[in-house]
């Protein structure tokens, strides 16, 4: 999304470059984590400025229908090229509060943005450390607010690994890895509290069977990094993912017999890779189930899902039949 944002800004002129370096350096400075590239390796120029969510709604727009973004709206423009991801966000700070807003798209034909919503206030009633969430309307369209977990409530900097870095692998051999690899990796010292962030970690994992979160590569995954120890960030991007038949896979296997199956019966299986007991994963599934259920109604309120929105998704992408299928 930031490259279309960048091309749209400056694609239209024949003396700029559309090189790596260009994109990196035409991209805003408050970018996720603590990362930031400049000209000089001695003197930080920051490349940011402040802009509403009208501009930036109106930014997503343009940048989505290919359109030339005009001077007016240049500082709105950065904020839209630091995010990763391929749907139209951009970063916001309003009222202390550093923030990611997630934009509709104009070609979506379910509501993408409430059922982000609402799967994001489902896990934060299961239980699982989520970032905070809200669903605003701008210009007749719903826009998410996710809260941001990398600054400080001062705006200072916090720095983070996707579980891609954890791991030390690249792209290509990333779809070959699973959870049970990231249990693992949290096993070894330099992870905090390591028996409370497997058992978080395995909750994560069997709430996306539950809500079909089946976008849940490594770079969904990250881990705060200040100098010496590891902790899991708030969970983020939990996505419904819609269904065009009974069967689903996740982008990571579940457990380490590299089985993608969308299934509660592989989360459970895989239980022992996080020193989870048979029992006790039994037990978080049946939480997780639980809780959905009785608490669709409010979440759906609080995503402003309408009734038909909601029925859309449940059965389908929530609690779908074949995620309590035990036949293999």
């Amino acid at each position: 999304w930031g490259r279309r944002v960048i091309n749209a800004r400056r694609g239209s002129d024949p003396n700029t470059p559309l090189s790596e370096l260009t994109y990196l350096l035409e991209s805003g400075s408050d970018r996720i984590g603590a990362l930031d590239f400049q000209t000089s390796s001695r003197r930080y120029v920051p490349r940011a400025r402040p802009a509403t969510l009208d501009e930036l709604a109106r930014v997503a727009e343009l940048a989505e229908r290919g359109e030339p973004i005009p001077e007016e709206l240049a500082a709105a423009a950065l904020h839209g090229t630091s995010i990763g991801g391929a749907r139209p966000k951009a970063l916001l700070e309003a009222n202390g509060r550093h923030l990611i807003a997630k934009f509709s798209s104009s070609t979506d034909d379910r509501p993408v943005m409430k059922a982000e919503a609402a799967a994001m206030l489902l896990a934060a009633r299961c239980g699982i450390d989520v970032a905070p969430v809200e669903v605003v309307e701008v210009g007749g369209r719903p826009v998410l607010l996710v809260e941001r977990f990398d600054r400080t409530p001062a705006g200072g900097r916090r720095a983070i690994l996707s579980g891609l870095t954890v791991l030390g692998l690249d792209e290509l051999s990333a779809r070959y890895s699973s959870y049970a690899e990231l249990a693992t990796a949290m096993r070894f010292a330099g992870w905090r509290r390591p028996a409370a962030q497997l058992r978080e970690l395995y909750a994560r994992m069997v709430f996306n069977v539950a809500v079909s979160n089946t976008d849940d590569h490594l770079r969904n995954h990250a881990a705060f990094w200040d100098g010496s120890t590891l902790e899991l960030t708030p969970a983020f991007d939990l996505c419904p993912q819609r269904r065009s038949t009974t069967v689903a896979t996740h982008a990571i296997a579940l457990g380490s017999d590299g089985d993608h199956t969308s299934q509660f019966r592989v989360a459970r299986r895989a239980a022992g890779a996080f020193g989870i007991s048979d029992g006790d994963a039994t037990d978080v599934v049946d939480h997780i189930v639980t809780t959905i259920r009785a608490s669709w109604a409010e979440v759906c309120d609080e995503a402003q899902l309408s009734r038909a929105e909601a029925d859309q998704l449940w059965g389908r992408e929530i609690l779908n039949d074949y995620a309590f299928w035990d036949a293999a």
